[in-house]
């Protein structure tokens, strides 16, 4: 399966059938209906949702009628080509009914889920049920040349013409094809470009272009010796380039371009580009032009086995805890991750994971070795995410991260491909709750002192409280320094009037939130725990009554 699916349900009735299915796709998170049903992701629209992920292309398996799908889905069918596979199933799992996406796999997904019930899938396909499989959706490493043409050849055999198979395919070879020696038309398994009118070409993903000098327009290049060379881009299966190449931009761009992946492999001094390109796999064929070598494989090319590709590490911020308030980014970081690393609370909050993803979860307290053991990790060529709650850069991993790297001399640890993605931040989410608490000029303050003397921070609470900023107290409280919130709390005292108002944010985005609203004369450290999010406001800081009980904290834009 290309995407992750979503997993759409409507009340509770669905959910244990929704449950097996998540373990089937670990990633897909569960949609449910607002007050309805807990679910992993809620939503107050069927039919808007439904539309909103089909058009983003993700594959749904609605647990519902089918009418219900396609009546909502109805004002946005367009292009088969592009649709993305839609499923029917029952909320008690007895029966799977793939609705779209035949050129997407849906049928194969369909038969999956089907076998986790023990039933047969409803497949309706006339030229899958009659030869057993699809020949306008081919395996992994099998690409149509044409769909369109592909339609009518299939349209043709159900009527009742005859094929013959050229080419190494083993998936053709145990379909119920209509085979005769005589017949007119042909399936070609070819890496070539042209094929005959009666001739449906299917081409493997046998080639590959190892880079032999500069990269410079290299798309272009590449696209321009496979024309000349009679071969289809189509089945062309990766880039490859040296290691030490691995940082060069433009060959990213390149790949991404002809959308195939980039791998990488050593490279001796004294070794010729066609001896290096053979040391890699077993070629019928190599071709050089323009510092460019063709490789042609006889059967499919397994990437993943082939060289390195360039590892990356992602530093991403999990937001509050809450699976909608987390950034999109941030779950395709982790959906695509190998090696998953944090401290342990954090990596379960990071789910859902698939089993094979490895997670390495450490002491909150090991923040520079958990980066270097990631950087060891995607130095390596995997994907590795590191972890942390809120958002990355706000007394969190990305500091740390950043400091193992420049401590490093390592080549390899500098040519990761390192990102940091950010998230909804403690502060944010607390004050979003609230209202706008930090509407004008702020500051986040951390009042752990393992990383600084409280010397610093009695000495910024200071001057924070003279420039009357709003405050964000981060690390509030804890077993080991129980007095040093209450100390910050006088300091702050002597700059603001008792009435200032205060809030409270404990496990926010989380089970059992709590928002508290009350005066700075009114707070006492016990109230607070190391789970809990300090917000001190400005003179300016004000509170009116909200509809429906409690109140809206706000600081006003301007100022006197």
């Amino acid at each position: 399966m290309r995407n992750v699916p979503a997993i759409v349900i409507l009340g509770p009735a669905s959910l244990a059938t929704a449950r097996r299915i998540q373990g089937l796709y670990p990633q897909a998170p569960v949609y449910g209906l607002q007050g309805r049903v807990a679910a992993d992701i809620a939503y107050d629209d069927f039919g808007a949702t439904l539309r909103e992920l089909y058009q983003s292309g993700t594959p749904i398996v609605a647990l519902c009628a089918a009418g219900i799908v396609i009546r909502s889905l109805a004002p946005v069918l367009a292009d088969k080509e592009q649709e993305p596979p839609v499923l029917a199933v029952a909320e008690d799992g007895s029966a799977v009914v793939p609705l779209l996406g035949g050129l997407g796999g849906v049928n194969h997904i369909a038969r999956e889920i089907a076998a986790l019930f023990g039933i047969g899938a409803a497949i309706t396909t006339a030229g899958e049920l009659r030869f057993g499989t699809c020949l306008l959706n081919p395996p992994d490493g099998y690409v149509l040349a044409d769909v369109d043409q592909g339609k009518r050849f299939v349209a043709d055999l159900l009527a009742g013409q005859g094929v013959q198979v050229d080419g190494a395919a083993p998936w053709l070879a145990q379909a119920r094809l209509p085979l005769r020696a005589d017949a007119e038309r042909r399936i070609r398994v070819t890496c070539a470009a042209a094929g005959g009118d009666e001739e449906l070409l299917i081409h493997p993903r046998a080639l590959l272009v190892a880079l032999d000098g500069d990269s410079a327009d290299l798309a272009a290049r590449v696209r321009f010796v496979l024309a000349a060379q009679g071969l289809a881009p189509a089945a062309l299966a990766c880039l490859l380039a040296p290691r030490g190449a691995m940082t060069d931009r433009a060959l990213a761009d390149a790949a991404q371009t002809l959308g195939v992946p980039l791998r990488f492999a050593a490279r001796q001094a004294d070794e010729g580009a066609a001896d290096w390109l053979l040391r890699q796999l077993p070629l019928e064929q190599v071709l050089e032009a323009d510092g460019l070598l063709i490789g042609r494989a006889a059967q499919p090319i397994e990437v993943a086995r082939l060289g390195q590709a360039r590892g990356r590490l992602s530093v991403v911020g999990l937001g509050p805890g809450a699976a909608e308030l987390m950034v999109p980014a941030v779950r395709r970081a982790l959906d695509q991750a190998e090696d998953i690393l944090g401290y342990e609370t954090y990596v379960n909050m990071a789910g859902p994971l698939r089993p094979e993803q490895v997670r390495h979860c450490s002491d909150n307290r090991e923040e520079l070795q958990r980066a270097r053991h990631a950087f060891e990790l995607a130095a390596e060529g995997r994907r590795a995410v590191v972890v942390s709650s809120g958002d990355p850069g706000v007394f969190a991993m990305a500091a740390a991260v950043l400091e193992a790297l420049e401590q490093s001399d390592d080549p390899a640890w500098h040519a990761v491909e390192l990102e940091i993605l950010p998230g909804v931040s403690a502060a944010l989410a607390t004050a979003a709750l609230a209202g706008a608490p930090l509407g004008h000029d702020f500051c986040l303050l951390s009042l752990s002192d393992n990383l600084k003397p409280w010397a610093v921070i009695e000495q910024r609470l200071e001057h924070a409280g003279a420039a009357d900023l709003v405050m964000a107290f981060y690390n509030p409280i804890s077993r080991a320094r129980p007095w040093q919130l209450g100390r910050a709390l006088e300091i702050v005292a002597g700059h603001r009037r008792p009435e200032t108002r205060v809030l409270l944010g404990r496990d926010i985005g989380r089970p059992g939130e709590r928002l508290t609203s009350l005066t700075l004369g009114e707070l006492r450290p016990e109230m607070v725990d190391m789970r809990t999010l300090v917000i001190v406001g400005s003179s300016t800081t004000r509170s009116f009554p909200r509809a429906g009980g409690g109140e809206w904290v706000y600081t006003p834009r301007w100022y006197p």
